[in-house]
């Protein structure tokens, strides 16, 4: 291989087969002679236009050229708009065990399903159910999986989707029963403060306080109940002396301290009954009642939702506003409880037929009343607008119906 110089000063080097470079024009560089040297074997075949920019005059060595890698391209997006290096193994959009295709037009169905994936896993984990979400969310899997089925036209969605709708019809069904709702449309549409299911538990802690409460006085049963619910999950919870004035009025120091003094209910060690009383809404009085504790056998279960439900359902009808003008004793108001927790959706008492009413001596000793007494406290609850019609209490049952006002608090039977 030799170099030398052209016709117009140009330097040139024999290339392969001792050909001849063209273009190389005089210039600094490393080149003996001063020129920029490039061999005509080298990548871009010679011609100065085609060389990198670090390799044309002035601006680099003849290595920096040559040693310049390619570009790689860009990785390319699959169908749906996701790169290929970003999708994580096993990461593919699912709903109802099905994988949703990258590609599936229209876009608005691909995502819609997507998120109803996402909408059903979410549901799974709350805590509790809500049948009027989880209805909701068979609707929009009936319509989607409709379309769906349109799209591919894959008989086995339109299955799904028929499904999902029937699916939809039975929750809603469900929940309007729970909620005491009408389902066919008839009778008044009532907003409940209880679920059925809330109802049977509020049933089984009055039963719970009708066996086990450790005196048969009304007052004492009346802070047996209300002091069961606060602690009903724990064993212990929180009462201010408003709460305690407010149920027993003034005999509450001293239920509260018969309480204490038979072993039923525990304060803390530096407070005393009197001092509960005066305990206030932000430094309540923490209580344990030791037949709650989780180490004992368990008279009920439930959640912490259930059981703010029900404490504030039983505030609400020992607190009710009438039945404080009346000033209704513990007795009437404990009637109150039992007969909301006992009542159909209708407002009537207990079961139907030879079911109907309730048994009157239950309801006597939950009351810390006779038999016979029942009857004159019933009458006080028809003056406070509590029960809509005068109650029947022969053949040892109580027969009565609530008033519509009192509707929202039924137990739902």
């Amino acid at each position: 291989m030799n170099a030398g110089t052209g016709d117009r000063g140009e330097l040139f080097v024999d290339g392969i087969n001792s050909g001849r470079t063209d273009g190389v024009r005089s210039g600094r560089g490393a080149a003996a002679g001063g020129g920029t040297v490039l061999f005509s074997d080298a990548p871009g075949g010679g011609s100065p236009s085609a060389a990198p920019a670090s390799a044309r005059p002035g601006t680099g060595s003849t290595a920096d050229a040559v040693s310049v890698p390619r570009a790689r391209p860009a990785p390319r997006p699959q169908p749906g708009g996701a790169p290929a290096r970003t999708r994580k193994a096993g990461r593919w959009a699912k709903v109802a065990q099905r994988i949703v295709p990258d590609d599936l037009q229209p876009e608005v169905l691909r995502v819609e399903l997507t998120e109803l994936g996402n909408a059903f896993r979410a549901y799974q984990r709350r805590p509790e159910p809500d049948l009027a979400v989880l209805a909701e969310l068979h609707d929009r899997k009936a319509r989607a999986f409709a379309l769906w089925a349109d799209v591919t036209a894959d008989a086995s969605l339109r299955e799904e989707a028929d499904r999902a709708a029937a699916a939809a019809r039975t929750t809603r069904e469900m929940d309007a029963n729970r909620r005491g709702v009408p389902v066919d449309g008839e009778g008044p549409v009532v907003e409940r403060l209880l679920t059925r299911g809330q109802g049977v538990h509020a049933r089984n802690v009055l039963e719970h306080v009708r066996v086990g409460a450790p005196f048969p006085e009304a007052e004492a049963r009346l802070a047996v109940l209300m002091l069961t619910l606060r602690a009903a999950r724990s064993g212990t919870g929180n009462v201010t002396g408003q709460d305690l004035g407010g149920w027993l009025q003034g005999d509450a120091e001293r239920v509260l301290q018969e309480l204490v003094d038979v072993g039923w209910l525990l304060l803390p060690e530096d407070v005393t009954a009197d001092e509960a009383l005066m305990s206030r809404p932000e430094e309540p009085a923490q209580i344990t009642v030791p037949t709650l504790i989780p180490t004992q056998p368990r008279p009920f279960f439930f959640g912490k939702v259930t059981r703010a439900r029900l404490s504030g359902w039983a505030q609400k009808v020992v607190g009710d506003r009438k039945l404080r003008k009346k000033k209704a004793g513990a007795a009437t108001r404990l009637l109150a409880v039992y007969t909301a927790a006992h009542s159909r959706p209708d407002g009537c008492l207990g079961g139907v037929g030879e079911d109907a009413g309730l048994a009157l001596d239950e309801v006597a000793q939950f009351c810390g009343l006779r038999p016979e007494e029942v009857a004159e406290h019933a009458g006080l609850l028809v003056a406070a607008g509590w029960l809509a019609e005068e109650a029947d209490t022969t053949d040892g049952r109580l027969r009565a119906r609530l008033a519509e006002r009192v509707l929202p608090l039924s137990g739902l039977l």
